[in-house]
């Protein structure tokens, strides 16, 4: 195990990632343990009786007695049935430690895949905006099934090799000490060349897991994005990009398999050698009288299975080191710490008042960019209606996302009911607060758990409630199985302006005290803008709102508007004292009306 640790150092971090998934299956893992010991003992028993033929039934003839004072037959017959017995209860061992130690293996690895989901889910937005998303999803499928695969077809054979090796050399040396340790003269040989080509070979499997994220980056950011891709015509170009990396990933996979064929041919030679070696010693050690014919069959027989090892150690060396690699990307994530987490001392609580205060807000997402937002203050009442206007880029998405703390400030405080975000747990914060975005995401499952997703113990009344408030009830039934008609991926089988009310429902059977906003009719055409923005109404009614738009339009009956420029608070007040004032947002306002209305005057003509 040391020399595998010293050839592939993933193993030994990967193999302490398992621990506490290990704990509940402790005793199943132990029974497959026992059962190998079994079948190692096992192995070492089946060629005695073979000696015993060879010693004691064939040198005495057809008669006459032989070990014990049994015949010459009945000695036969009983190595000829202890050959079946053994086989038998070694097929038996053998079977209950393959499966235990692959149900063991499975249930190991199955949770760690939900523990690795489970933790890349809860990872800050800083690190989802840096990963990509096809390494991430190689990692959750690939990697973890090239270690499940692994543990049941290399590492469990190995495993009983290695004990089985350990037996027999103790039994080899109680035989002939001297021919044991000429035997074993090439192991030091065996162990040089194995450490050297392990090492490499897990360096070119890290770099090929690496290429194969890439490549399922690639693949699916080009699926995600097909409208576009097809719509520029960009097959040809994202073809070549494609072949580029899968020829890289090639290459490294073919280097990987030479440099393990390469090892496994150098062990081939060297187990010939240490046989030869064996045979002659051995040979001269019969004539001499040293030991018996018996003695030295056995002792080939064991020394043929000592080096399956060796040979294994070589076969799966590849396999191992792809595991390692693989295993060494899954702990480099599980090791990730949260940017977003809970403090010490944060506490819970129901539901708030809606009260939102910034003091002196600062947000950077990067030190070699300028900052989100500056030196941001603002006070919003509960219940009241505040919209966020700028330009792109001026620092609208940056605002929202502070309050339910999907950033951190690196000054300044964020409040809510006079409280620091920071000192509610992440679950009782983000429960005073739901979305609306402007490209709304729906998943693959039903319309109904889509909407309870804002809810998990919303009833079907709660559901059907929501959506008649949403706008959404009389298209949901025209759906060919109505409620539990299965949406596709994104809700692409829907238009904008269902989505955006399933969205809404979604956010009414929530029921929070905050109302979030970011551009929700954007894209949207104007009969099905007027809907939606009649169903955010109704969403929003008495609930603390901060709606962010790019068109003004949508803001004039804002108890309050902010305009952001640069990441700063330029202006505030109500659409008409920001109007009087004739300052940016005065100044926004009438080139978007001016816009407004040559678009007008062109689609008159």
């Amino acid at each position: 195990m040391a020399g595998l640790r010293a050839a592939l150092p993933g193993l030994g971090r990967t193999v302490r990632l398992f621990g506490p998934e290990l704990r509940p299956h402790r005793w199943m893992l132990a029974g497959s343990m026992l059962a190998m010991l079994v079948e190692t003992a096992i192995r070492i028993l089946e060629p005695w009786p073979l000696k015993l033929v060879l010693d004691n039934v064939i040198p005495a003839g057809a008669g006459g007695t032989t070990v014990a004072g049994l015949s010459n037959g009945a000695l036969l017959a009983l190595c000829t049935a202890a050959v079946v017995v053994l086989a038998c209860l070694r097929a038996a061992a053998a079977y209950v430690s393959t499966v235990g130690t692959a149900l063991v293996g499975s249930r190991v690895l199955t949770d760690v895949r939900g523990r690795l989901f489970a933790h890349v889910q809860r990872l800050s937005l800083g690190f989802h905006s840096r990963a990509r998303q096809g390494d991430l999803i190689t990692r959750l499928t690939g990697d973890i099934g090239r270690l499940q695969e692994v543990a049941v077809t290399a590492a469990l054979p190995l495993a009983a090799n290695v004990l089985t090796l350990a037996g027999m050399v103790m039994v080899m040396l109680w035989l002939d000490w001297l021919l044991t340790v000429a035997a074993l003269a090439a192991f030091p040989l065996f162990s040089r060349a194995f450490l050297r080509r392990g090492a490499r070979i897990h360096q070119v499997s890290r770099v090929q897991r690496k290429r194969e994220g890439e490549l399922a980056t690639s693949a699916s950011e080009a699926l995600a994005a097909i409208r576009v891709v097809q719509s520029l015509g960009l097959e040809d170009r994202l073809d070549r990009l494609f072949a580029r990396q899968n020829a890289g990933s090639l290459t490294e996979g073919v280097h990987g398999k030479r440099l393990a064929a390469g090892l496994e041919r150098r062990v081939d030679v060297l187990v010939g050698v240490g046989t030869a070696l064996v045979l002659y010693l051995g040979t001269r050690r019969v004539q001499a009288g040293a030991m018996t014919l018996g003695d030295l069959v056995v002792f080939l027989l064991y020394l043929k299975t000592a080096f399956k090892p060796m040979r294994d150690m070589a076969k799966y060396t590849g396999r191992l080191a792809r595991a390692a690699a693989s295993g060494e990307r899954i702990v480099e994530l599980l090791e990730t710490e949260p940017e977003i987490r809970d403090r010490p001392g944060a506490v819970g609580g129901g539901r708030t008042a809606g009260a939102i205060r910034l003091r002196g807000v600062r947000l950077c997402y990067a030190s070699n960019v300028a900052p989100a937002l500056m030196d941001a203050d603002l006070e919003v009442a509960p219940g009241a209606r505040v919209a966020v206007a700028g330009a792109s880029g001026a620092g609208k998405s940056s605002l929202l996302a502070l309050l339910p703390r999907l950033y951190d400030p690196q000054a300044g405080t964020v409040e809510l009911d006079g409280r620091d975000v920071r000192d509610y747990t992440l679950a009782s914060l983000r429960a005073q607060f739901a979305a609306v975005l402007q490209d709304s995401v729906l998943f693959g499952t039903t319309v109904r758990e889509n909407i309870t997703f804002g809810a998990a113990d919303a009833d079907a009344a709660d559901v059907e409630h929501a959506a008649r408030e949403a706008g959404a009830d009389a298209f949901i039934r025209a759906l060919p199985e109505g409620y539990d008609t299965v949406l596709g991926e994104r809700g692409a089988t829907l238009s904008g302006g269902e989505r955006q009310r399933i969205a809404i429902a979604r956010a009414m059977v929530r029921d929070t005290p905050v109302i979030l906003l970011d551009e929700p009719t954007t894209g949207l055409d104007q009969h099905s803008e007027l809907i939606v923005r009649d169903a955010l109404d109704r969403l929003c009614a008495g609930r603390t709102t901060i709606w962010v738009a790019h068109d003004l339009t949508q803001l004039w009956d804002a108890d309050m508007v902010v305009f952001l420029e640069r990441g700063r608070i330029a202006e505030r007040g109500t659409h008409d004292e920001l109007l009087a004032r004739d300052g940016p947002y005065a100044a926004t306002w009438r080139r978007q009306q001016a816009e407004r209305s040559g678009w007008a005057k062109e689609a008159r003509v």
